[in-house]
């Protein structure tokens, strides 16, 4: 099995998408309750001025797409590796489009490009979580066993390791990483099941950092020249006891992100950029 990837972290660019104004009513969502349109937007750019301003990422900015209400969640339509992206094809069929202008502009930046084109193949980008050592691919509502073989296809240097997700939408709804060889996990049967499966699938032993909210566990690590391990999480105001959690990582360069308009229809922090290196380094 092939060993941490040389540079783990070390992202020079990131893709993200501006929020249309038909997210507020028309977005998929699993819950029930109202987003305020302008306060999302407002979240968002703050997101975004983090990337570009704060971490110094040159950060590509996609115009938002109105017949698009969830473009903004730019994740789940590429998941690049390397100089490699494979261009996905979201389970849900209203989401398929987002994948033109994601395909378009990886293509600009020069990557390899790879795109899913089996019809009976799904997948979402919010479904693979990256270990630097391997992928593990969330069985869920929106990404089936096809889509995750044709990842492994893609990816021929990783194992890739497949884990039925349950109670919520993507397997990074209640996981990520947060550091190299740190995942980070959500505290509910669920996620804790989910985190067994990956213990088991792997031949590589992982540190854990169990966060009470499955939500919030949800975060974006970075290694950055000159600013070391850097981790964007949730604000002590959504999650005060999971935000506890982020401060015992003493080592990390932590940086609150407010979520609270975009996660009522189901985004997350990883949601909102496809992240990646110039230098073939992830």
């Amino acid at each position: 099995m092939a060993g941490l990837m040389s540079g783990f972290g070390g992202f020079t660019h990131a893709v993200v998408r501006a929020i249309p104004e038909s997210l507020a009513k028309e977005a998929l969502r699993t819950g029930s309750l109202e987003v305020d349109l302008l306060k999302a937007q407002k979240e968002h750019d703050e997101y975004v001025s983090v990337l570009k301003h704060r971490l110094g990422l040159e950060v590509v900015e996609l115009p938002a797409d109105e017949t698009l209400p969830d473009c903004v969640f730019v994740e789940d339509a590429a998941v690049v590796c390397g100089d490699t992206a494979l261009i996905t094809r979201p389970g849900a069929e209203s989401r398929r489009k987002e994948t033109e202008a994601m395909k378009d502009t990886l293509t600009e930046l020069g990557l390899n490009i790879v795109e899913m084109t089996d019809e009976s193949a799904t997948l979402d980008g919010g479904d693979v979580l990256f270990t630097g050592r391997e992928f593990f691919v969330g069985l869920s509502k929106r990404t089936n066993q096809r889509g995750a073989e044709i990842l492994a296809d893609t990816f021929k240097d990783y194992a890739v390791s497949t884990v039925p997700v349950q109670g919520c939408l993507h397997l990074k709804s209640f996981c990520s990483m947060a550091g190299p060889d740190l995942i980070a996990i959500g505290s509910s049967e669920a996620a804790q099941k989910a985190l067994k499966i990956m213990q088991q699938m792997s031949d590589h032993k992982y540190d854990k950092l169990t966060i009470p909210d499955d939500l919030a566990a949800n975060c974006v690590y970075m290694k950055l020249p000159g600013k070391g391990d850097v981790l964007l999480h949730c604000t002590p105001e959504e999650f005060p006891e999971s935000a506890k959690v982020f401060e015992k990582l003493k080592d990390h360069m932590l940086i609150p992100v407010s979520n609270q308009e975009k996660v009522k229809v189901d985004g997350a922090l990883t949601c909102c950029s496809v992240l990646f290196s110039k230098n073939n380094n992830i």
